[in-house]
């Protein structure tokens, strides 16, 4: 890992304190019973951990990429399921600080930062996942109004967020005819439909949600029209940053684990780490956690710097997603039959991992965009 600064190293140690403390006793029973506890997300923020990387001036802390996804990190390792909650929040406040209006940061990005609004992005839809830019969702100029209608699915948060960022047609076919917009969470015509029952982050919500004669100002467009495909590539090449840094502090939950029963479970009056089989296998999980962590640390470093970071952002979910299922994976094996009851953790940790190679663009997108420049770099000359 990149030798954290003192205060980077201070910001970790508050932000896995106040994960253990809030989070801590709730994870088994709200894994099992799908429960999500929005005051959970509301601690966080009080803690100053939903606000990492949005200013001061707007009530976050004002720091990086690299910051937020140090914290990220150490959400995860606690809770997989809230660490995506603060990552999902997070986005409302990227896409605001990039392109919000001054009324629109002031409005929004205080209460986003420090928890108390609960935010969510509403990309994908029935029949467009990873082509986004086919998405059916329409708004219309109406006077001073436009009106949304139209149905997202894999909504995090859906019935809960105060406030989503929501993507919808205004134009023709392709990217250049899609908008983004700002829809108050308690708007007329927004309506929820079904809670998706999911294999892991089950005390993340993840809900359709339903736009029936939407009616939001105008002044709620976000940037211009057109900007839409735009906003929501930028959104996703920060997002695909913090899906890999939850998915290193996942890994590492569940390496601690493993190691640390290898260290304690005997056989043959022999600690089973002491067996090359399973220290080599412990040793390789921790490989790819280090090697994952360096490629995160990589993309918020460019990502701070200002320089391109969208293809580093993409190997970096790439590699920490990958690594994650299987680390979790190996940690079930390591435990043996422990490991595949409910008893310890590690089939929690391994079916939160599998989501991770398939949200914020799957892996096989992460792929694309790393070919396709890996095209541009070596093909056009």
């Amino acid at each position: 890992m990149f030798e954290l600064s003192e205060d980077q190293q201070s910001l970790k140690d508050a932000a896995a304190e106040a994960a253990s403390v809030i989070l801590g006793d709730t994870l088994k029973a709200d894994d099992e019973s799908e429960t999500f506890r929005p005051e959970l997300l509301n601690s966080l923020g009080e803690a100053g951990l939903c606000g990492v990387q949005t200013t001061e001036e707007y009530g976050g802390l004002g720091l990086g990429y690299t910051e937020y996804a140090i914290v990220l990190e150490e959400i995860a390792k606690v809770s997989a399921s809230y660490g995506v909650s603060v990552a999902v929040t997070g986005l409302p406040q990227v896409i605001l600080s990039q392109f919000g209006t001054e009324a629109q940061k002031e409005q929004y990005l205080p209460q986003l930062a420090m928890g108390e609004t609960i935010g969510a992005f509403a990309l994908s839809e029935p029949d467009s996942g990873s082509d986004a830019a086919s998405l059916q969702s329409t708004a219309v100029l109406d006077g001073d109004e436009y009106v949304l209608n139209g149905t997202k699915f894999w909504i995090t948060h859906g019935g809960y967020a105060d406030l989503y960022v929501v993507m919808a047609r205004t134009g023709g076919p392709g990217p250049k005819g899609v908008s983004a917009f700002l829809v108050p969470g308690d708007a007329d015509g927004l309506s929820f439909g079904k809670k998706e029952e999911k294999m892991g982050l089950r005390a993340s919500p993840t809900v359709e949600v339903v736009m029936r004669d939407v009616r939001i100002p105008s002044s709620n467009l976000l940037g211009s029209e057109g900007d839409g495909f735009k906003v929501a590539m930028s959104a996703l090449d920060s997002g695909r940053i913090t899906i890999a840094a939850i998915s290193v502090g996942l890994a590492q939950a569940a390496l601690d684990v493993a190691a640390s029963y290898a260290c304690q479970r005997k056989q043959f009056k022999t600690a089973i780490i002491d067996f090359q089989g399973v220290g080599f296998m412990l040793a390789d999980m921790a490989c790819k956690i280090e090697y994952s962590r360096l490629l995160v640390h990589k993309a918020a470093g460019l990502r701070d710097a200002g320089k391109p970071y969208s293809h580093i952002a993409a190997m970096a979910k790439c590699v920490a997603t990958d690594s994650a299922i299987q680390v979790a994976t190996d940690a079930v094996q390591v435990l043996g039959g422990y490991g595949y009851t409910r008893e310890y953790p590690v089939e929690r940790f391994m079916r939160d991992a599998k989501v991770m190679q398939i949200v914020e663009g799957t892996n096989q997108v992460q792929r694309l965009v790393i070919s396709r420049y890996l095209r541009h770099l070596h093909g056009d000359r």
